[in-house]
């Protein structure tokens, strides 16, 4: 159990129960339980949980997120690799649209066109028209998805706080003034968008010929190794820390600049936050510390947007002042072949989220009441440490490429096994050990 100056508590881990548990600085609450047969179980107050659980498609481990919200259940496919000692999901479309349509997607458009969005009478926009407005005309779909992307965020922003309960951002004083999210950190998504247009367009191809796509190439592996800046809206609350270890958060909407690349070893990145919507959140040009995993699943999130957004065009496309597209890029998109390959989705989705955060509430009581009593017990006399040797053992280590065998020499027999075809995970209190062709891989 971890907490925060004053006691509050942030995080709470029950290794028997597989159960992690994370309250947010604003309130939220998000839970993660890994089960027995390697999937994986998530909860958010306010937001869509998920089902989680692997398959191979062509010698590639893939991932099926069966969610749920409101209501509402959908799909999403992810590909998986190691990256930096970490294991990364990256976001897989479940389809593609023709080649042509990206590009109509890409390129300037033949005249720039106002589109209105209706927002007017939303509480979500009147909530933040103190950050956002959107552009007065569209050149291309680049900047319409820029404002849909935001939008969209925003929106799930709004929901999420009326629906958990979250303290909301406070306006910081720039309300009935210029918004928060400039013109030109505005233009770095726009210009971060084509990029992700380009990438997809290249992965449709790939996918006509049947070809599963490089996760490495499509993940914040390229992003992090390209020698550029790059933009990432995040897509939900998340808590991050400054150089000098202090807390803060981004919220939905929110852009961060990853300026230079991290270590090799390392498994966080220095971020510099562009945009916030004022406090509790992180300032302006602060340089926050993200978890990789946490920065792939913002480029998962933008990318899940942008094919929504995609979609939405596709459908307005010659209504509303949208331009339409040519015949050559006409045509309902292709479904991805490895998302045809992937299990069925989870039949009791809705009750297995319902459960993980049950099973939270038992979890974190059990915890508190053993951290209780481990610091009510007296400190235990140490009359043997005089006796004790002058020398200990080394901690038993774990490294990547190490085998089964050498792993079990080490740690002993794991407490469970998941076998998931070409990877297997091998849990022990507080962690677990993932082999991808009987090496190690990944250690969380």
């Amino acid at each position: 159990m971890r907490t925060r100056p004053g006691g509050r508590v942030s995080d709470v881990h029950d290794a028997r129960r597989g159960v992690d548990v994370h309250h947010g600085l604003n309130g939220g609450h998000r839970v993660d339980v890994e089960r027995h047969d390697g999937s994986r179980v998530h909860f958010e107050r306010g937001r869509p949980g998920y089902v989680q659980r692997g398959y191979s498609y062509h010698g590639h481990d893939f991932v099926r997120r069966s969610y749920y919200y409101n209501g509402h259940s959908y799909n999403r496919f992810y590909n998986s690799y190691g990256y930096h000692g970490v294991f990364l999901n990256v976001y897989a479309p479940g389809f593609y649209f023709h080649p042509a349509f990206y590009g109509w997607a890409y390129n300037p458009w033949v005249a720039p066109i106002s589109f209105g969005w209706g927002w007017g009478g939303s509480p979500w926009y009147g909530r933040y028209g103190y950050y956002f407005q959107p552009y007065p005309v569209y050149p291309s779909a680049a900047f319409w998805l820029t404002d849909y992307i935001i939008s969209q965020n925003l929106q799930a922003a709004y929901a999420a706080q009326a629906e958990a309960a979250e303290t909301a951002p406070a306006p910081d004083g720039t309300a009935g003034g210029a918004p928060v999210l400039t013109p030109e950190v505005k233009q770095m998504i726009a210009d971060e968008v084509k990029n992700q247009l380009a990438l997809e367009n290249q992965e449709a191809q790939q996918n006509a010929a049947q070809q599963a796509p490089d996760p490495a190439s499509s993940g914040i592996a390229r992003l992090l190794s390209d020698g550029h800046p790059h933009v990432f809206v995040a897509g939900g609350n998340l808590d991050v820390t400054d150089a000098n270890g202090q807390e803060c958060t981004v919220s939905d909407g929110d852009a961060l600049q990853l300026q230079t690349a991290p270590p090799a070893d390392a498994t966080t990145a220095n971020l510099v936050v562009l945009s916030s919507k004022g406090r509790p959140e992180c300032q302006i040009q602060l340089t926050v510390q993200v978890q990789l995993t946490d920065l792939q699943e913002m480029q998962n999130k933008m990318r899940e947007t942008i094919d929504q957004g995609l979609q939405d065009l596709q459908a307005k496309q010659g209504t509303g002042g949208l331009p339409a597209a040519p015949p050559s890029a006409q045509g309902a998109p292709d479904t991805a072949q490895y998302a045809a390959a992937a299990p069925p989705p989870e039949p009791n989705v809705s009750t297995d989220i319902q459960g993980a955060d049950q099973q939270s509430a038992q979890a974190e009581k059990d915890v508190t009441a053993e951290a209780a009593q481990d610091s009510a017990a007296p400190a235990a006399a140490a009359p043997d440490a005089a006796a004790a040797p002058a020398t200990q053992a080394a901690p038993a280590t774990v490294e990547l490429g190490q085998t089964t065998d050498q792993v079990q020499a080490a740690l002993g027999a794991p407490t469970r096994i998941a076998n998931l075809g070409s990877k297997t995970i091998y849990y022990y209190n507080g962690m677990k050990v993932v082999f991808k062709d009987g090496k190690v891989s990944d250690v969380q």
